[in-house]
């Protein structure tokens, strides 16, 4: 498979991974609806476009081989499984299973190619020359780095137990990994694919966003029910806001002035100015989960860890400007352009 530097021009759309419908969603960002659905997935949670916007990468949550995964007890998320198996008594488990990631091709929606992985993949990320894909894998430990042209594993690095959500600096030389079962954020040099350092912020850091500066790192801490700044050059957190119960989605404006939050235990949106510190929230029910900015008008999208939806909302007002069916839960949406 062979990948282009150059942008493609296809419109604005956002890909949405739906879980245990085994497919994903295709919504057009200007008339805000599902224009396709892309089949053939199993248990997609994560997704990355490559730099061009060509070819989406999904990761399946779901183990691929002979081994039984432990079972999930009834009222128990899918992240909420993943995360506790991610560690017991302090130590982390081999990886039990294969996993797999998906590359589509954004033109036709045909799934062009299956790599194995080594482990159930939570989110994913697309290096920013396109050449890598970054997974986290909850029950291994760790992340695997793809090289999308053969389809290789070409690094295994071991970060933290419960490794939860990637994300990388402008200039592609540092990623960071959350790791939601020892606290820390792991900062990852990828030139030689190392772990540089473990940051320790305490709690169960999940999701983060990275500003535009690359030195301010947002991340939520689940148990805390806040979101904390962590200070990337001097690391150390240096401001906490609260966001309520069950803190999941992020996601910042494109200026990097705003911040925005979900709480799925407090079914609220969260807006936080960050230069002047003021925030305002909202109801939203039921169970608000992953969150994207959208590049088109700036508005911000939602969907549901309790019903198949996704809601499009203001992004000053926060209000509710229109409602989207998805055949399944959305999870780490993709936005064309970001």
């Amino acid at each position: 498979m062979s990948l282009s530097l150059a942008v493609w021009g296809g419109g604005s759309r956002a890909f949405i991974p739906m879980g245990m419908a085994d497919s994903i969603g295709v919504m057009d960002l200007e008339s805000r609806r599902l224009t396709s659905t892309i089949p053939g997935t199993v248990n997609t949670h994560g997704s990355a476009l490559t730099p061009d916007g060509r070819y989406l990468i999904v990761g399946s949550l779901t183990a691929h081989d002979d081994q039984d995964p432990p079972v999930r007890p009834e009222g128990v998320t899918e992240d909420e499984h993943a995360s506790h198996h991610g560690a017991q008594d302090g130590a982390v488990p081999k990886q039990p299973s294969t996993g797999r990631i998906y590359v589509v091709d954004t033109r036709s929606h045909e799934i062009v190619s299956v790599f194995e992985v080594p482990g159930p993949v939570h989110h994913v990320l697309v290096t920013q020359e396109g050449r890598y894909a970054v997974s986290t894998h909850p029950l291994g430990g760790g992340i695997s780095v793809v090289d999308l042209q053969s389809g290789k594993v070409v690094e295994v690095i071991a970060t933290g137990p419960s490794p939860n959500y990637i994300t990388m600096a402008a200039d592609g030389q540092k990623l960071f990994v959350s790791n939601t079962g020892n606290g820390t954020i792991s900062e990852v040099d990828t030139r030689n694919w190392f772990v540089e350092r473990n940051v320790r912020i305490g709690g169960g850091p999940e999701h983060m966003a990275l500003a535009p500066d690359n030195d301010l790192l947002f991340i939520n801490d689940v148990p805390s029910g806040e979101v904390v700044a962590l200070k990337i050059s001097e690391g150390a957190v240096t401001e906490r806001y609260e966001v309520g119960a069950n803190p999941h989605g992020l996601g910042l404006s494109a200026d990097g002035q705003v911040l925005f939050a979900t709480s799925q235990g407090d079914e609220r949106v969260i807006r936080i100015e960050l230069n002047h510190n003021d925030s305002k929230s909202v109801p939203l029910a039921p169970a608000p989960y992953h969150l994207a900015v959208s590049p088109v008008d700036g508005s911000i999208l939602v969907t549901s860890r309790g019903e198949a939806r996704l809601w499009v909302l203001d992004p000053v007002s926060l209000a509710i400007v229109d409602e989207v069916s998805l055949d399944g839960i959305g999870h780490q949406i993709s936005i064309e352009g970001q």
